[in-house]
């Protein structure tokens, strides 16, 4: 018996390039664009410590501890903006994540389709807003209405250190407002798909059982959707390290620790936006260098632990659900 050759195009392209010759190129091809991710990250982390040698071999650690930043005297210390960063998006996530996942839980459960769909996408629009936007919207609108708002909790929770101090409305509670505001829509959306994607089953089965609408939505529907929740606070919080223009714009650019939610204080980024171009003395760019670098050790440490904390949640929630 006579078999006929296949004249399909399949075959022909096989016979034209080899029977794996495109496989490979695939592979080899995915192979490079996986590799060059992490490759960007460390030309980055080669450069950034390569400039800020000098300041590296004359400061050390101390650079990390100190309050001090005198261009003048050449003497440089960046504890203030660690602080100033860590606080203001702190202060944010405290202030976006119950909102976000109210608005998550509403869109995802309660909402009906009629407005379902025009809130989500108001949400969304707000992470199309550039960063200026919302710094000068901060500036001009947020930061006047903070003004009595600040005197108010000075008059009647002045007792409290958080809440000391004069209320111009410039300083940190303008900064993690805005940061919250910016975040929100990240947190929102993300949550929304998350709890979405729980399967149908979680909820029937919790209501057959003559669980409440809250008790289904506390119990199955958050347990089993509460790694994406986490991952998307994570996002949050990595976008509101980062954030630089809307930051400046209110915080109040002041070298010092914050002592009050009044006070001015700094960022690393607003550190940099605000002095890069500025600097002439011969350690004042490698200690801004210095500033970008610690900026992106804590951004990478922050997501790596971020990614471990998923990881575990995810493997005891999946460890629960087996059980």
């Amino acid at each position: 018996m006579t078999v006929k050759a296949d004249n399909s195009p399949i075959l022909r392209r096989r016979g034209l390039f080899g029977s794996n010759a495109v496989d490979r190129m695939f592979h080899w091809g995915t192979l490079l664009i996986a590799v060059l991710v992490p490759a960007i990250i460390l030309v980055i982390l080669f450069v950034l410590t390569r400039d800020s040698l000098p300041t590296i071999d004359r400061f050390g650690w101390r650079f990390l501890t100190r309050t001090v930043w005198d261009p003048v005297a050449i003497n440089y210390g960046l504890l203030f903006a660690i602080v100033g960063t860590a606080v203001s998006s702190l202060l944010a996530l405290l202030i976006a994540v119950p909102i976000s996942l109210g608005a998550a839980l509403f869109l995802a459960e309660l909402a009906p389709r009629w407005l379902r769909d025009p809130v989500s996408f108001l949400i969304e629009m707000l992470a199309a807003v550039p960063s200026i936007v919302y710094g000068l919207w901060g500036l001009f609108v947020l930061v006047p209405v903070l003004r009595p708002v600040e005197a108010w909790l000075a008059t009647h929770l002045g007792f409290l250190p958080f809440f000391q101090g004069a209320p111009y409305g410039i300083g940190m509670l303008a900064a993690g407002l805005i940061l919250a505001i910016m975040i929100l829509p990240y947190i929102t959306s993300v949550s929304r798909e998350v709890i979405q994607a729980v399967p149908r089953s979680q909820r029937e089965a919790s209501l057959a059982l003559g669980a409440t609408r809250w008790e289904t939505l506390r119990g199955p529907v958050l347990r089993y959707a509460r790694s994406g929740i986490l991952g998307a606070i994570i996002l949050g919080l990595g976008r509101a390290l980062g954030e630089t223009m809307a930051v400046t714009m209110v915080i109040g650019n002041a070298h010092q620790i914050p002592t009050s939610l009044f006070s001015p204080a700094n960022t690393l980024t607003s550190l940099l936006a605000n002095e890069f171009a500025e600097a002439t003395e011969p350690l004042h760019s490698p200690a801004l260098v210095e500033a970008a670098l610690v900026l992106l050790v804590v951004t990478v440490i922050v997501n790596f632990f971020a990614r471990l904390l998923i990881w575990s949640v995810s493997r005891g929630q999946g460890k629960g659900v087996q059980e």
